[in-house]
């Protein structure tokens, strides 16, 4: 009951902290370094107000027993957390290809009887609004196609082949822009069909809840070639050009001032990853309710750096060699293979996306050994496909951030004075 009323009086004061000033240009996000005295002495009486709160009579709850002294815990926790936690010290919970629904039945019995591999398809995510409000989702996965004339993914050949109509009936695949699908012709059912159409549901929910932790949207920019099993549509290869457009449809809906950008995150220095093991990353006060887009594909990302050799101007972090220039971002999708690997990324200031589960393996077994090993390693974004479990697979599967939601102090790099109940405002 304690806890309870402790977290209802935190939620309240928290609602009641003004926001902090939003930066205006690029280039100046605060960092933790900037804060360095303040932050030590409000780690030091946040600790000092919970040892005495521990040690009163009849109390034992760190956050005090009174209703004074739990606002004096909140305010102490929530200012630590705005100037002292930086986007870079927090946990959260993604998904994997977030747009993705699993192809129509009739469709997934042909796939399952031509190959049983594609049962690894066999999963469905809400919209996406619904997974940041419902499920504390806080990093996205998106697939996207390039389409730049319209209509190159409205003939969709796996469904002439189970003898349905072929022809999407929205207006919107045949309009020019990006589209968002997992595998063209055969697994392309999504809930939001194109890019743009995805990132405006991000920022209609954003702009609704500007409290929430910053959300990094993962974008794997797709072009590979089928097999000629049947006719399939050939997608055009991602080129400078490509990311140029990609880049321009992300301006298109989010601001600069809603953005994190590797010009933000560079603040001067030659390399981004000079900065990011220099200087950090910007600070919870200074990223909340903005996004950060990083590229999945290593094997484009000198593609992506055509022109842009530190990422200057661009929008996307790539996914880089820890070292290189361009190194912010890292992505190490087995949590178990080095389990070193992600903690050491982790403390020389890199963000890294990891996976709790794949290809539907651990759902339908029950195996919970990457997920646990993924939340472990300290990865900045844990990935699954369940954050909810499957009803179908009868395991009882998922994934949630232990000790917070959505999010949670890392267990690797967290500051002392990092507390999981106050990093994300109250909406």
């Amino acid at each position: 009951m304690r806890t309870a009323v402790a977290t209802a009086i935190l939620v309240t004061t928290l609602s009641q902290l003004p926001p902090l000033a939003t930066a205006a240009t690029s280039g100046d996000l605060p960092t933790v370094a900037s804060h360095a005295r303040r932050c030590e002495r409000i780690a030091r009486r946040l600790a000092a107000g919970e040892r005495r709160a521990l040690a009163r009579p009849g109390c034992g709850v760190a956050e005090g027993c009174t209703e004074a002294q739990q606002r004096r815990w909140a305010r102490l926790a929530s200012s630590y957390a705005d100037e002292c936690v930086a986007l870079n010290h927090v946990q959260v919970l993604g998904t994997h290809n977030s747009y993705h629904i699993a192809p129509r039945p009739e469709l997934l019995a042909a796939l399952l009887a031509f190959d049983p591999m594609f049962h690894q398809i066999e999963y469905t995510h809400p919209p996406l609004a619904q997974q940041l409000g419902d499920e504390g989702i806080r990093q996205i996965e998106l697939d996207v196609y390039a389409d730049p004339d319209g209509g190159l993914y409205a003939h969709r050949a796996g469904l002439a082949a189970i003898g349905e109509d072929p022809d999407s009936p929205v207006p919107a695949m045949y309009a020019p822009g990006f589209k968002v699908l997992h595998i063209q012709d055969i697994d392309f059912e999504s809930t939001c069909l194109t890019f743009v159409d995805c990132l405006q549901a991000v920022k209609t929910w954003s702009d609704a809840h500007p409290g929430h932790l910053p959300i990094m949207i993962l974008v794997e920019a797709e072009d590979e070639v089928l097999p000629p099993v049947l006719d399939f549509v050939i997608p055009i290869p991602f080129g400078p050009a490509e990311f140029d457009a990609l880049d321009a449809e992300i301006r298109s809906v989010f601001p600069p001032e809603q953005l994190i950008t590797p010009d933000d995150v560079r603040r001067g220095l030659a390399t981004l990853d000079q900065a990011v093991r220099a200087l950090g990353w910007p600070t919870l006060g200074a990223s909340r309710g903005k996004v950060l887009f990083c590229l999945d594909n290593r094997g484009k990302r000198h593609t992506y750096l055509e022109g842009h050799p530190e990422l200057e101007g661009r929008v996307l972090f790539t996914n880089a060699v820890a070292g290189s220039a361009d190194a912010a971002f890292v992505e190490q999708n087995d949590p178990r293979e080095d389990p070193a690997l992600i903690p050491s990324l982790v403390q020389a200031g890199y963000i890294v996306r990891t996976r709790a589960d794949a290809d539907t393996e651990q759902a339908r077994s029950g195996d919970t050994a990457d997920r646990d090993a993924a939340l472990a390693s300290g990865a900045q974004y844990v990935s699954t496909d369940y954050p909810v479990p499957n009803p179908d697979f009868g395991t009882g599967y998922f994934v949630e951030i232990p000790d917070g939601a959505p999010g949670r102090c890392n267990p690797i790099n967290a500051p002392v004075g990092c507390r999981s109940s106050a990093l994300e405002r109250p909406f």
